[in-house]
């Protein structure tokens, strides 16, 4: 597969309408998809076990998409031959009142990953600057001096203390792969019905994920 088609190279603005939802690259059906699946994660399991006794270098990976658009399927099936000894997924929910004690990205950088090993951030300190910016009284509501509250640019500042969160990440032996899942607004209605109408999936839907 051509990954050049997924990747986002830096500096490049984007615009989710140049890539379709519906894209499925060289595939036309499942199974091969689920072939290929297969192969790949068993490479998977054997790259974890060099970057294990390597002892160097540690992966980072983030997703990130909207709510139903696949986060938690994506991890289970991808990251299902990999030994769980040597990963770690941390899901970013609501911060809790301790994390809200201490800056935006202090959450994040303790669970980074440590040299030989594989973190998975299921949602990440990009809702610091998405679902935040989008509802400014979650900032109005956070434990900050009134000066960041009411500062014009403290988006701008968020922006470049992530970057420069994720340079030192990678100066220090940290590779960082970013993955954003797009779906359509019809597939993601879908998607929260068949949370309401399955059973099995009922511990899935919430009401705020609707309003969002």
């Amino acid at each position: 597969m051509n990954i050049e088609k997924f990747r986002i190279r830096e500096g490049s603005k984007v615009n989710l309408k140049d890539h379709p939802t519906d894209f499925t690259a060289e595939y036309t059906d499942k199974k091969q998809a689920e072939i290929d699946l297969s192969k790949n994660v068993e490479r998977l399991a054997e790259l974890q076990d060099v970057l294990y006794a390597h002892d160097v270098f540690s992966l980072l990976i983030i997703f990130q998409a909207m709510d139903a658009a696949g986060k938690d399927g994506a991890i289970e099936h991808v990251m299902s031959g990999v030994n769980p000894q040597g990963c770690h997924v941390v899901s970013f929910k609501q911060p809790s009142s301790e994390e809200l004690d201490h800056d935006f990205l202090w959450r994040c950088a303790k669970n980074t990953p440590e040299r030989g090993k594989i973190g998975i951030f299921n949602r990440s300190h990009y809702e610091e600057v998405l679902i935040v910016r989008v509802h400014p009284a979650i900032l109005q509501n956070q434990r900050l001096p009134d000066a960041v509250k009411k500062d014009k640019n403290v988006w701008k500042k968020r922006f470049t203390a992530i970057r420069n969160f994720e340079d030192t990440l990678v100066e220090n032996g940290t590779h960082v792969i970013k993955f954003f899942l797009n779906i359509s607004k019809e597939e993601q209605k879908q998607r929260f019905l068949s949370r309401i109408e399955e059973k099995e999936k009922n511990w899935k839907f919430s009401l705020g994920d609707v309003k969002e």
